[in-house]
């Protein structure tokens, strides 16, 4: 019996991409589908690496095709290919290199911020997609003693070429000071040195450049918002009162810069004792979950406490990279696939604009 392509199709309707609500079929996600007398063949490209449930999306389209009268055999590739969530409109032209900017911040320091952007930033990597990371906390640039770079940024005679390490492409004003010298800036100077990471530097095919903000509601986001196009922010909290009244403002100021709410990330969520697995809530508990509830945001997940992340931080070996199975480098997987998620979604809802036709 001839199997039709048409027939594969519409068996393959089935399917569900989770985060978009429609059939992988009505979403082109299809490719490169061939019949050859009960052999199929096709390829799902879905719009991130990051996706938790591709093996289940795989084996449902496989099962589906198989059901079908004459297929005596299924062969599923998957494959990804991110798309870009926002474009570019005046002053904020797309960056060469980069599919989506997305900005991790605070409303307060001291919530683990740059630790939680730097294992997001290595989890979506480690999930097959090519990502970069900008240190933006001029003031504060502890992305290299994370990521345990010592350099000095070269140029390939037209752009700075970033450092590399853990399969990210990384910027940071702390490889151009030294680790004691004081950054004392202004705002036009902060607005040039952003500028500068985002416009002169020669970033290479980026699926995501994470972008760590200094904390608060300052410059360096009006510049960050003035500058690109931004797929969004991801607000970092504890559960404590005195975090969440900050980040509550933080929402608030990317929304008015009009730079969407990915989600919130609640960072030292809890306390597990390693000799009796006894959980303490030190700053709270569900502080950074009600919170984005109220504020209609995602909530992305919460990460323990957990001695080895501050280890890995100061020795420079991230917990993503040195416990990759540790309940905390998972909830930041957990996070990082979300925020990939949020990405899709977001470029699915891009909106159209009419082309002009000039008579």
């Amino acid at each position: 019996m001839q199997v039709e392509q048409s027939a594969v199709l519409e068996a393959l309707k089935v399917v569900q991409d989770p985060d978009l609500h429609r059939d992988i079929v009505s979403l082109g996600f299809v490719k490169d589908l061939k019949v050859n007398g009960g052999q199929v063949a096709f390829t799902i490209e879905l719009t991130t690496p990051a996706c938790p449930v591709k093996d289940q999306m795989r084996d449902q389209a496989r099962a589906a095709v198989l059901r079908l009268p004459g297929v005596a055999a299924v062969d599923v590739q998957m494959s990804a290919r991110v798309r870009e969530a926002v474009g570019g409109d005046g002053a904020r032209q797309p960056l060469a290199g980069v599919k989506n900017v997305i900005a991790v911040g605070a409303g307060k320091g001291g919530v683990g911020k740059t630790t939680v952007a730097v294992n997001l930033a290595i989890s979506l990597a480690k999930c097959g997609g090519k990502v970069g990371i900008i240190d933006a906390d001029i003031y504060g640039p502890n992305v290299p003693i994370m990521l345990g770079i010592k350099t000095q940024l070269t140029t390939d005679g037209q752009k700075i070429i970033p450092a590399e390490k853990y399969g990210l492409q990384v910027i940071s004003m702390g490889f151009l000071t030294q680790d004691d010298a004081p950054i004392i800036w202004r705002g036009p100077m902060l607005h040039g040195a952003l500028q500068q990471f985002f416009r002169e530097v020669k970033w290479v095919d980026l699926d995501y450049l994470v972008v760590d903000l200094p904390p608060g509601t300052g410059d360096v986001a009006l510049s960050l918002s003035q500058t690109v196009p931004v797929a969004g922010a991801i607000v970092v909290t504890t559960p404590q009162q005195v975090s969440l009244a900050d980040s509550r403002r933080a929402v608030a100021m990317y929304k008015k810069l009009n730079i969407p709410p990915l989600g919130v990330i609640e960072n030292m969520s809890h306390f597990v004792c390693t000799n009796c697995s006894h959980e303490a809530d030190i700053f709270g508990t569900g502080g950074g979950e009600r919170m984005a509830q109220e504020l209609g945001v995602p909530f992305l997940g919460r990460v323990p406490i957990y001695q080895p992340i501050r280890e890995g931080g100061d020795a420079g070996v991230p917990i993503a990279i040195s416990e990759p199975s540790s309940p905390a480098a998972q909830a930041l997987m957990a996070a990082a696939e979300r925020t990939a998620a949020q990405v899709s979604i977001a470029s699915y809802n891009r909106p159209t604009i009419p082309l002009t036709v000039v008579r």
